[in-house]
Order: C-alpha cells, then sequence, then structure tokens
C-alpha cells in the first residue's frame, strides 16, 4: 500500500514538472517573439549606460513580459480547442499524454494571474518609474526613483481600492454585500478584474466591427489590385512628368513642395509595384484575399444572429451557465475538427481586426507605434491596450456565440457574464454595428465613383479623410500636369 502511495506521488511530482517545463517553454517562446517585436518598434537610443539607459531597459523588460502574457491570453481559447480535438481523435496515444486537463486548466491560471500582475503592478511600475525622478531633497539615482515609483503605486492602489468600494456600495446595498466590502481577497479582486474585462469586452466592441470593416482597406494597401481599364504606364508617365515639375519648382526651403513631392514619389513607388506585380498576384490573389475577409465577417455575424436566438431560446446559453465537461471527455463543435479550425480562424481574424480597429480610432491614433521610433510611454500604452483587448478576447468568443468553449480558471468567475440583459445587448450591438460598418464600407466606394461622375468629388463631401485627401492630392497632379 505504502509502495503504490509512493507511486502515485511520483506520478504527481512528474505530471507537474512536466507541466512547469511546458509552461515555461511556451512563455519562453513568446517572451522572445515579443521582445523582437519592442524592439523593432522601440526608439534607437544611445549605448551609453547612464541611470536613464537602466530606467528603460527594465520599462522594456516588463512591457516584453505584458506583450507575451497578451499572446498567450490570445491564444487560450484556440489551443484549448485544439488539444480537445487531439485528444478525442487520439485518446490513447502514448505520446500526447501531456497534453491533458490538468495542463489546460493551469495555462488559464496563469494567464489570468500574470494578466492581473501586469495590469495592476508591472505596467504601473513600469509608468512610473519611467518617469519618476526622486523625492526633492533626497539623493538622486535609482533607490530615489524605485521609493518614489512605490510611494506611487501605493496611492494609486488606494485610489481604485476607493472607487471600487464606492461602486460597489451603491450597486449592491445590502447587509451581506456591505459585509463582502471589506474582503479584500475574495471580493475585492474579483470584482475588479471583472469590472476590468467589462471595460475590455466594451473595448472590443467598439474596435472589432471598426476592424473589420478597415480591413479590407489595409489588405487593399498591402496587396496590388486587379488592372481593370487602367493604363499605368501612362499613369506612371505623367507621375514622372510631375516629379520633374516639382523639382524645377523646388527651392530647397519651399515646406509646401517638398511635401508635395514626397507624396507623388509614394505614389509613383506604388505605380511601380503594381506594374511589375505579376498576373496572378494582381488578378488572382487580391479577389480571394477580399472574398476571404468577406467570408470571415459573415461568419461571425451569423455566429452571432444564431447565439441570439439561443439566448432567447435557453437561458442556459449564457457563458455563466454553462458547465465545463473536462477535457477530451466530448467534442464541442459540431463538425468536429473542421467546425474547431474555423472557430480558431475567426477568433484570430477578430484579434487582428480588434487591433486594426484600435489603432484607426482617433482617440487611439497616438499609440500608433512607428518602427525605430516609438517611445517607451508609447509602448507601455500599447502593451497595455493590447493586454486589455487579449484579455477581453476569450470572454468576447464565448459571449458572442463564436465557439461553445467554455472559459476555465477565473475567466468564467466574472459577475457579468450571467447577466441575461447584458449578454443579449452585447451580441446585438455586435451584429447591428458591424453590419452598419459594412454597409458604410461598401457603399462609401458607389458614393464616391457617384461623386466623380457628377464632378462633384472637388467638395470633398466623403466623409473618410483619407479619400478626400487622396481627391484631392489627386486634382492637384491633374492641374499641374495639363
Amino acid at each position: 500500500m505504502e509502495e503504490d502511495d509512493v507511486t502515485i506521488r511520483e506520478q504527481n511530482f512528474h505530471s507537474q514538472v512536466r507541466e512547469y517545463i511546458i509552461c515555461f517553454l511556451l512563455f519562453a517562446v513568446l517572451y522572445i517573439v515579443s521582445y523582437c517585436i519592442i524592439t523593432r518598434y522601440k526608439r534607437k537610443s544611445d549605448e551609453q549606460e547612464d541611470e536613464d539607459a537602466v530606467v528603460n531597459r527594465i520599462s522594456m523588460y516588463l512591457c516584453t513580459f505584458t506583450l507575451a502574457v497578451s499572446g498567450g491570453a490570445v491564444l487560450l481559447l484556440p489551443f484549448s480547442i485544439i488539444s480537445n480535438e487531439i485528444l478525442l481523435s487520439l485518446p490513447k496515444n502514448y505520446y500526447i499524454q501531456w497534453l491533458n486537463g490538468s495542463l489546460i486548466h493551469g495555462l488559464w491560471n496563469l494567464v489570468s494571474l500574470f494578466s492581473n500582475l501586469c495590469l495592476f503592478v508591472l505596467m504601473p511600475f513600469a509608468y512610473f518609474f519611467l518617469e519618476s525622478e526622486g523625492f526633492a531633497g533626497s539623493k538622486k539615482g535609482i533607490k530615489a526613483r524605485v521609493l518614489e515609483t512605490f510611494v506611487m503605486l501605493f496611492l494609486l492602489a488606494l485610489l481604485i481600492l476607493g472607487i471600487v468600494w464606492v461602486a460597489s456600495a451603491l450597486i449592491d446595498n445590502d447587509a451581506a454585500s456591505m459585509e463582502s466590502l471589506y474582503d479584500l481577497w475574495e471580493f475585492y479582486l474579483p470584482y475588479l478584474y471583472s469590472c476590468i474585462s467589462l471595460m475590455g469586452g466594451l473595448l472590443l466592441l467598439m474596435c472589432t466591427p471598426v476592424g473589420l470593416s478597415r480591413m479590407f482597406t489595409v489588405m487593399g494597401q498591402l496587396l496590388v489590385k486587379p488592372t481593370i481599364l487602367e493604363d499605368l504606364d501612362e499613369q506612371m508617365y505623367l507621375i514622372q512628368l510631375q516629379e520633374e515639375a516639382l523639382h524645377h519648382k523646388l527651392n530647397g526651403e519651399c515646406l509646401f513642395i517638398v511635401l508635395e513631392l514626397d507624396s507623388v514619389q509614394t505614389q509613383r513607388n506604388k505605380l511601380e509595384r503594381r506594374r511589375k506585380a505579376s498576373a496572378w498576384e494582381k488578378n488572382l490573389l487580391y479577389p480571394i484575399v477580399m472574398l476571404i475577409l468577406l467570408a470571415g465577417t459573415a461568419i461571425s455575424v451569423f455566429l452571432v444572429a444564431l447565439n441570439i436566438l439561443y439566448l432567447l431560446v435557453d437561458e442556459t446559453a449564457l457563458p455563466k451557465a454553462s458547465t465545463d465537461p473536462g477535457i477530451g471527455n466530448m467534442s464541442l463543435s459540431t463538425f468536429g475538427v473542421v467546425q474547431a479550425v474555423v472557430e480558431i480562424i475567426l477568433m484570430i481574424y477578430l484579434m487582428v481586426s480588434s487591433v486594426v480597429g484600435f489603432y484607426s480610432l482617433r482617440i487611439f491614433q497616438g499609440l500608433t507605434p512607428r518602427k525605430d521610433d516609438t517611445t517607451m510611454t508609447t509602448i507601455i500604452g500599447c502593451c497595455v491596450s493590447i493586454l486589455v483587448l487579449s484579455s477581453a478576447l476569450p470572454v468576447m468568443s464565448r459571449t458572442l456565440g463564436i465557439t461553445r468553449f467554455d472559459l476555465l480558471g477565473d475567466f468564467g468567475r466574472f459577475n457579468w457574464l450571467g447577466n441575461f440583459y447584458i449578454v443579449l445587448s452585447y451580441n446585438l450591438l455586435f451584429a447591428v454595428v458591424t453590419t452598419l460598418c459594412l454597409v458604410r464600407k461598401f457603399t462609401s466606394a458607389v458614393r464616391e465613383e457617384l461623386l466623380k461622375a457628377l464632378g462633384l468629388d472637388k467638395l470633398n463631401l466623403s466623409n473618410s479623410p483619407a479619400d478626400a485627401e487622396s481627391s484631392k492630392l489627386s486634382a492637384n497632379g491633374h492641374q499641374k500636369t495639363l
């Protein structure tokens, strides 16, 4: 009997060690990728080892850790779904025994823990540490800046706890709720993170529809459009004439002509790229990518519409009301592996669209990173924003019915997931706003062509600043060519 107990303890020990090693390797890969991304956009500084350089390096390491956690949050649901399907297909395979429910639950709990740590501790510390100079009268140095940072973190914690205490007291004014106000670990932190998740879900609701419509423009800029009824050689000749005329007018200090010359050179580079592109890239790749984007958006809206019907018919469709059947026990996809792959593609597509939509909104355009010219303050803001979006992605995917896979760990403990009216309103808003954004996107092209046909394109009646600026530049170029 004792030998059996020892064997069980050894098996549990080896299982835990194996899980720790796997989690460490996965996080190490994410950390290396995140470090490469941040160093690509971070502003290049001097190589001298001064105090500010040390502070910037510490802040960069904290931002890298946060971005790695964001990547883990994005991959949580895809990794869990594909693991579930693999265990169902190969239940007794020796080489996948490491892929079990304990590992999946551990990953969810670690991502939840690290998300809280980054959001409430590491990122505020990085920002205050970067902005600190030490208290007046104290000796300057790293220690003085660390002391000031911890004081600011303490004051920030008091402020946040006070806001949460007042908000919870106003919402729940009964005796049990008033007693729970003094329970920091069991009430404050889950309630606070539930509020943050709701804010992240609302941010995704605001960014994702905009990003879904913006993705067509982004891919249109990255790919080469088909040349239908266009003479690229003639356009190239006109651009070259315009560029030569601007070179003759350039006096060295005329800023307007320099900016216009840069715009003309950009247009010339685009025309050269379109002229050098192969036939399959122009006539086949572009339509296929546009159809894939349209199909992904249409499928997302269709799944949300089905989820709205489920919510109206059956209250167990709520994310809070679902029960966890366990990893590898049953498939949550009607069509098996095919549907699981489609769900994973849709979730990644929604995340990319939300990031594109986030940087497309005017209030967040100041956070747009630039290659080799992004300050650490902007990088901190970007990391916090991406962390909020990525942490809310599993919740949004389950709330919208993109997947039926249950939220594991602390992600399924959010209070608002059990509120029928919040979940239903969230689904309705997503479907309506996404449809309106797509209709506006595709009708704007027709509207622009009608304005050009009527000769009203010079009146800047377009709602899109980019289109208005493009038409203005083309009109100026046409006049100069004549």
